[in-house]
């Protein structure tokens, strides 16, 4: 399943599939990232699965970010998209979505679902300038500090073809 997707990177950035040859480079952003990122194992068991999993590569061979994607019945469900902090800010994360959003479409996608931290404000911004709305809560679902949970806010977008306006 983790075949490369239609190319849709510019000024020299690609993307590639990710594979268990890039973890380490993977694992690394993700440590950066996140103050409870994903384990190495987390990264192994999608690919694994099948899930779609691609990076964003620059010209210098630089590793800019990546995506972990799960195919449903007629639905995708973003499991993980992280850009390097060194790079974030830069239009990244929208080149990433936007193959994501193309892919979902070519698999027969109607919907699109994700989780964002409770109190992760910024992402969720992110997520609503791209379409998303939020429709429900996930109580606990992520880790936090002193061995507390922190609630998810699930986030859900209509997919449509742009071709025939419909999903």
């Amino acid at each position: 399943m983790n075949a490369l997707l239609r190319p849709a990177a510019t000024d020299g950035h690609r993307l590639v599939p990710m594979t268990t040859a890039s973890l380490d480079a993977v694992v690394e952003i993700e440590q950066r990232a996140y103050a409870f990122p994903w384990t190495r194992g987390n990264f192994i068991d999608s690919l694994a699965a099948g899930y779609t999993a691609q990076l964003l590569i620059n010209e210098q061979q630089q590793l800019l970010g990546y995506f972990v994607a799960m195919e449903g019945v007629d639905e995708m469900h973003l499991l993980n998209i992280t850009i390097d902090p060194r790079f974030q800010g830069r239009g990244h994360a929208s080149t990433l979505y936007r193959a994501l959003h193309a892919h979902s479409l070519d698999l027969g996608a109607h919907k699109l679902w994700l989780e964002v931290r409770q109190s992760n404000l910024h992402a969720q911004q992110i997520y609503r300038h791209f379409g998303f709305e939020p429709v429900g809560v996930r109580k606990g679902y992520y880790p936090a500090d002193l061995g507390q949970r922190e609630d998810a806010v699930v986030m859900g977008l209509q997919l449509f073809r742009a071709d025939r306006g419909l999903p």
